[in-house]
């Protein structure tokens, strides 16, 4: 099977969400954080697709970017540069009216952001913004839109829906809230749905509900779903494909299964190291990704994670090393794609002999 020829830039994409070189920058007093800095992906719909890294490698800020949220800050300036090209539904959002993002966010494309009790507002009880979110796309009266809202409450598991509807945010429980979160979400049957970190701060038990949550409801409404996390647990549990971010930009990415069964970058291998197991007895302790995340201000010439890089020093595959390496197909699969220096042969030999025994 091979990959179709990327469309031309300008032209549709035949995949529902396609980001074309996307680049997120913001100004500031001491430089220009480039927190996204060429960035390209496609997702289908029914397909789910994890995006991983640390702090700070430009996940949230991407998420943010294509629902739209960095555009304008405060009295219509511009906060932020932004570059590329986001296709949603053959629709090109970059070059759209602002009007016209707005009424394809909640509708077409939804998101759930990471602590639901500062992004739902404290005044207003769960059901009225449930409701707001619902008249918004729909010109019907309260008393349909609240029975919209408690069917959805309902379906994300909420007991007695129609009198918690009444409740205000800080009566909800963290697992509860991040349910109402998920019903606003979906309250307008978005085909796209963005997950920015659906499960921190929750215990294992909750976590596994709300992850059981999300695949069943994208099975229903058949959306396309990007998870964000820094849990490749939570990946390996949702995933179709993987995109493994470092530094604002795309690392690896492919398939799921390829990317756990034999990752292609060092980073990743990092992250894999660094992830508990249940299903082998654990014999070692956790080998944690040496150093600190770049700063985005001044991110390392070339590879951004060779400072951190355990294997920066064996021969590069026919490039300097001031030079970045950019995303190329791995030998022998169809959608598996890596940025690294090394030969693919070196890291094969890499990871059969050094990384995959320790895992």
């Amino acid at each position: 099977m091979t990959t179709a020829p990327a469309p031309a830039p300008g032209q549709p994409p035949a995949a529902f969400l396609e980001v074309r070189d996307l680049r997120i920058h913001f100004p500031t007093d001491d430089g220009l954080v480039r927190s996204v800095d060429g960035l390209s992906f496609r997702l289908d719909k029914g397909r789910t697709l994890g995006i991983v890294g640390e702090s700070g490698s430009g996940k949230s800020v991407t998420s943010l970017g294509i629902m739209g949220l960095h555009t304008v800050g405060q009295y219509g300036r511009r906060r932020a540069r932004i570059s590329g090209e986001i296709w949603l539904d053959g629709k090109e959002l970059m070059s759209a009216d602002p009007d016209e993002v707005r009424r394809l966010r909640g509708r077409e494309m939804a998101m759930i952001f990471q602590d639901p009790l500062s992004a739902m507002h404290p005044y207003f009880t769960v059901g009225a913004q449930i409701v707001e979110a619902y008249r918004v796309h729909h010109d019907v009266d309260k008393k349909t839109a609240r029975k919209r809202a408690v069917e959805l409450l309902d379906r994300v598991g909420i007991p007695q829906p129609d009198r918690r509807a009444d409740d205000y945010p800080h009566q909800f429980s963290g697992g509860m809230r991040q349910r109402a979160m998920i019903a606003m979400a979906l309250v307008n049957n978005p085909e796209l749905l963005i997950a920015d970190e659906p499960t921190t701060a929750l215990d294992v038990t909750v976590q596994a509900q709300i992850l059981d949550l999300i695949r069943d409801l994208q099975q229903e409404f058949g959306s396309a779903v990007i998870i964000i996390t820094h849990d490749l647990g939570v990946v390996a549990e949702l995933a179709d494909d993987i995109l493994v971010m470092y530094g604002g930009r795309c690392v690896e990415r492919g398939p799921a299964e390829q990317v756990f069964r034999r990752p292609q970058h060092p980073y990743t291998w990092g992250l894999l190291g660094s992830m508990p197991r249940i299903d082998r007895e654990q014999t070692e302790r956790l080998i944690p990704v040496k150093g600190s995340p770049p700063s985005l201000i001044n991110v390392p010439p070339g590879c951004a994670f060779s400072p951190r890089c355990p294997y920066a020093d064996v021969p590069a595959d026919g490039i300097t090393r001031s030079e970045r390496p950019e995303l190329a197909p791995v030998p022998g699969t169809d959608r598996h794609h890596a940025a690294c220096h090394m030969t693919h042969e070196e890291r094969a030999r890499i990871w059969t002999e050094e990384i995959a025994p320790k895992l």
